[in-house]
């Protein structure tokens, strides 16, 4: 690590620590000055969930199995005839391997498809420290995974954090990636630059420095029995989620580990050199809009640090695209993949 990054490092993670103290407290006086609302939300209830919920064992969605890489376990579901191309979903935060279902039925007759609950999701293993989920071992997990699964390269598709991992993936191993799609996620170079000079995607960031603060933010998320999870159709006002698609994310995050290790990849990467290089694979960036997490001027921007890009809008969406817009979603994909 350089010098100047080392300095840089360190006063950046004193002003964030003292932003996300700020951005806490100002989360916790609003129980302070509504304590009636704090004894009806009933913060420590946890209902226990040991049975899967039947959605997630959907046969229509394929078969679930693991694969024991260097130091750990993934589980991913599959489709599709193994003889096919790979089609590789990275899913984001705070979701898991269902949040593909609509592009696993869509692909599946095409190609091979896997939708991987990346590490300290899921049913992937969930090594503790944050130190476990720098973005050069997620890439990491994935470079031994396409060989895992028998191919040589794939289609990689990902979305939210799942598109930071494919984005820095394909930069550093393009022989490995036939054509790059990312959905509601810029190029790291270009965040990086653009937040630096638009206040406006630095409050939409806030939950960032949040993240930074120990222990709180996975009390929150699961505080009331995973009740956070019950505005998901805040989050995909086109194509609300039944009570099972709710019930199947509660399930999912119920315990602390499940809520900890995915914020410990916000922990963990922002004190992480950005090595994520130019783009020279095919790229195609589908964008829902209005997105209330990134500005989307910066899906443009993205041309900056991507040699060979295309770049889909749809709006009246969010940046839940893959699951608020599935059916545009998955055109603009196949249009891109098969041509």
């Amino acid at each position: 690590m350089s010098v100047k990054f080392y300095v840089k490092s360190v006063v950046s993670t004193l002003i964030a620590f003292f932003l996300a103290c700020l951005i806490s407290l100002a989360v916790l006086v609003q129980f302070i000055i509504g304590p009636i609302q704090f004894i009806k939300l009933n913060v420590l209830k946890l209902k226990k969930r040991n049975v899967m919920p039947p959605c997630l064992n959907d046969p229509s969605l394929g078969n679930h199995d693991f694969v024991h890489l260097e130091d750990v376990r993934l589980h991913y579901v599959a489709s599709g005839d193994e003889g096919k191309p790979l089609m590789l979903f990275l899913h984001g935060f705070p979701e898991f391997w269902y949040s593909w279902r609509f592009q696993i039925r869509e692909f599946r007759k095409d190609y091979r498809v896997v939708a991987v609950d990346m590490r300290g999701y899921g049913d992937s293993d969930k090594p503790k420290g944050k130190e476990n989920y720098t973005v050069q071992k997620l890439c990491g997990d994935i470079k031994q995974l396409i060989p895992a699964l028998g191919y040589k390269k794939c289609f990689l598709v990902g979305h939210d954090w799942g598109g930071t991992v494919a984005w820095n993936f394909a930069s550093n191993n393009p022989e490995l990636v036939e054509k790059l799609v990312v959905c509601n996620c810029p190029h790291p170079a270009t965040f990086a630059k653009y937040m630096g000079s638009h206040f406006s995607q630095l409050m939409k960031s806030w939950y960032m420095l949040f993240f930074q603060i120990p222990m709180l933010p996975e009390f929150l998320i699961g505080m009331n029995d995973c009740a956070s999870f019950d505005g998901l159709g805040e989050w995909v006002p086109n194509n609300k989620p039944t009570p099972d698609d709710i019930e199947a994310y509660k399930y999912t995050f119920s315990t602390r580990e499940s809520r900890t290790c995915p914020v410990n990849y916000y922990r963990a990467a922002f004190n992480s050199e950005n090595r994520c290089k130019n783009i020279i694979v095919p790229t195609l960036i589908v964008w829902g809009d209005p997105d209330k997490a990134f500005n989307t001027e910066m899906a443009e921007l993205c041309r900056e640090n991507v040699e060979d890009l295309k770049v889909k809008v749809i709006a009246n969406s969010s940046h839940y695209v893959i699951s608020d817009r599935p059916i545009e979603t998955n055109a603009a994909i196949r249009q891109f993949i098969e041509n």
